[in-house]
């Protein structure tokens, strides 16, 4: 038998209710891989022991009473950019030390509504602002296959922390890649849902015209359980989608065998990009002919204006990084400097309180957004997003019901390897951003490993609202 840190959700689920183990057996194994492995990975912020105990405690109660839900006394992680009631949550910096939620972000309240287990808060980039998880003010997280290497990043702690069995699934957050691209890196499946899927209310805003929540699991399988619970309207934000949440699992589950004549898009751009490494080129053309031999069809795409996502991804995010950053000021919560007067609790706090990458991240995007510049910066940037959008939506229905890309250019690289060449780390989200600036949701699924043992991940692109279809040929390529 596995190891109870290692399970999936739906086995884990199969042996709560067949008494082969309590959910404070399954907590307290997750625990103590927590006490064992997190001095070395750094996937913690904020471990919450006793509350996990008890919430598991009642887990018990409730599956002996038969009234269990899909993910009760199941322990789960949440990063630490992510509002969680009576729970630290920095968003990995010092300005937010201090700060302790009085609410639940929504998707996490739907999640401990089933009775999910809440093991703790999840080490990241500050406020979502990186692609290698070194940009935390509470110190960077080591990849669980090669503790020499990143776990990749924003949401490097949420990924590392279920590669190496802290917990069973993370709940994360993906602006342009920070979920994908650290599943990839860390051998796990990842999903940007479809902007306005699931509910971004509690959410700390990094850039609102693209930031996601989704999850991180070991499986596909797991991330539709995931998504049934999590996504729907919601009130508390306006830019929730009305439409009614698909029975993710019974559709992977149903076309479980049937790949027969899905059309899959490989677009040139992602594979003629110089750096592309061989391994993960050679992986994905497996996974190309692994599709094919299943049946479904290759379709040759272009997205001719893939090569500007990186550049226009890095003039809307840091603009509205600008306009969102400006609500932690260390005056109304969080930590506060040592100062003589008003200019000095503002200016003293978001000093010592902000990493490098936040600072630089707001003062490019004020310089974007200010007078004289704003047309030929930002407003430029939002008229080439749309040129990128309509790339996919050329594509999709009329050639492609799906696209199939790498998630990353390369293997997790080695800490501090980029940490001095900021363009070399934005680079690194090459392949992921222009799915995001277009709102469509991405799969990333393990595929394979590099000769030196790292992880490689590809990524599945759908149409809006097309979770269904990912998740479908994400579980095939990982039963496969």
């Amino acid at each position: 038998m596995k190891q109870l840190h290692t399970l999936t959700i739906v086995e884990a689920r199969k042996g709560l209710d067949a008494k082969e183990f309590t959910s404070v057996e399954l907590t307290t194994a997750c625990l103590n891989r927590i006490k064992e492995r997190n001095g070395e990975i750094n996937a913690f912020i904020t471990v919450t022991e006793e509350l996990a105990l008890e919430e598991a405690k009642k887990a018990d109660e409730i599956i002996a009473r038969g009234e269990q839900q899909m993910l009760t006394g199941i322990p789960f992680g949440v990063k630490d950019a992510i509002c969680t009631k009576g729970v630290r949550s920095t968003a990995s910096a010092k300005i937010l030390d201090n700060y302790v939620p009085s609410f639940d972000a929504t998707v996490i309240a739907r999640i401990r509504a089933q009775g999910a287990v809440l093991v703790g808060k999840q080490n990241c980039d500050a406020f979502g602002h990186g692609a290698s998880n070194e940009n935390s003010m509470y110190g960077p997280v080591r990849n669980p296959h090669d503790t020499t290497k990143v776990s990749g990043g924003s949401s490097g702690g949420s990924a590392a922390a279920v590669a190496d069995g802290m917990c069973l699934f993370s709940i994360a957050e993906d602006t342009g890649g920070s979920i994908r691209q650290p599943a990839a890196f860390c051998g796990l499946a990842g999903l940007r849902p479809s902007y306005g899927r699931n509910s971004r209310y509690g959410i700390m805003p990094m850039a609102s015209s693209l930031d996601t929540v989704g999850p991180i699991a070991r499986t596909s399988e797991d991330i539709a359980i995931l998504m049934e619970i999590m996504a729907g309207v919601d009130p508390l934000d306006a830019t929730t989608v009305p439409v009614e949440t698909p029975l993710y699992t019974d559709e992977v589950k149903s076309q479980m065998l049937n790949v027969k004549g899905l059309r899959v898009g490989i677009p040139k751009e992602y594979f003629e990009l110089e750096g592309l490494d061989p391994e993960i080129r050679a992986a994905l053309e497996q996974s190309m002919e692994t599709l094919k031999a299943a049946g479904a069809t290759l379709v040759d795409i272009s997205l001719p204006h893939t090569k500007y996502a990186i550049p226009t991804y890095y003039i809307v995010v840091p603009s509205e990084d600008s306009s969102n950053l400006g609500r932690i000021d260390s005056i109304r919560y969080g930590a506060q400097t040592a100062h003589d007067d008003l200019y000095g609790a503002y200016a003293n706090s978001r000093r010592d309180g902000f990493p490098n990458e936040v600072k630089r991240r707001i003062m490019i995007g004020t310089y974007a957004l200010s007078a004289g510049y704003y047309d030929a910066y930002y407003r430029k940037a939002q008229k080439v997003r749309t040129k990128i959008r309509q790339d996919f939506d050329t594509v999709f229905g009329a050639q492609v019901d799906v696209i199939l890309t790498p998630t990353t250019p390369t293997p997790a690289f080695g800490v501090g390897e980029k940490s001095n060449d900021p363009l070399a780390m934005y680079l690194a989200d090459v392949f992921v951003s222009p799915s995001a600036l277009a709102g469509l949701p991405s799969l990333s699924v393990p595929v394979g490993k590099t000769s030196s043992g790292l992880p490689i991940g590809a990524q599945l692109i759908g149409p809006m609202m097309g979770e269904s279809v990912v998740l479908f040929l994400g579980h095939q390529l990982q039963n496969i």
